[in-house]
């Protein structure tokens, strides 16, 4: 038997609710780029659509996201990250600051760590 009212409700109960994915824009990643070799890290701030240099590395902030107040606190940033030297390949995805181990860019001299999208 079929409920003409069960897919209407369904669907007028989905349209209020929030998306459970909301990520808000931001203007700046905070990155942080521990040199291995001098076990030396260093905070660059980068706003998104803009690129920084680290050593010979060029960092370029496609897109920066964050979780809205009232949702679990977490940042996505989108980079392109090339090495100057071509010994290594460049890196073109998203980092996340909660999860770095999910999506991270490896290095043989460099560690890039996003810590929030401001």
């Amino acid at each position: 038997m079929t409920r003409r009212w069960a897919l209407p409700l369904a669907l007028a109960v989905m349209a209020q609710a929030p998306a459970p994915d909301t990520w808000l824009p931001k203007q700046t990643a905070e990155i942080v780029m521990l040199d291995k070799i001098r076990a030396q890290p260093t905070t660059l701030t980068v706003r998104s659509g803009q690129q920084s240099s680290f050593g010979s590395l060029t960092l370029a902030v496609r897109s920066c996201l964050a979780r809205p107040p009232d949702m679990a606190q977490n940042s996505a940033a989108f980079l392109d990250v090339t090495d100057g030297r071509g010994s290594v390949p460049a890196f073109h995805g998203w980092l996340l600051s909660n999860t770095p181990s999910v999506s991270q860019y490896e290095h043989p001299l460099y560690d890039v760590r996003l810590v929030t999208c401001k």
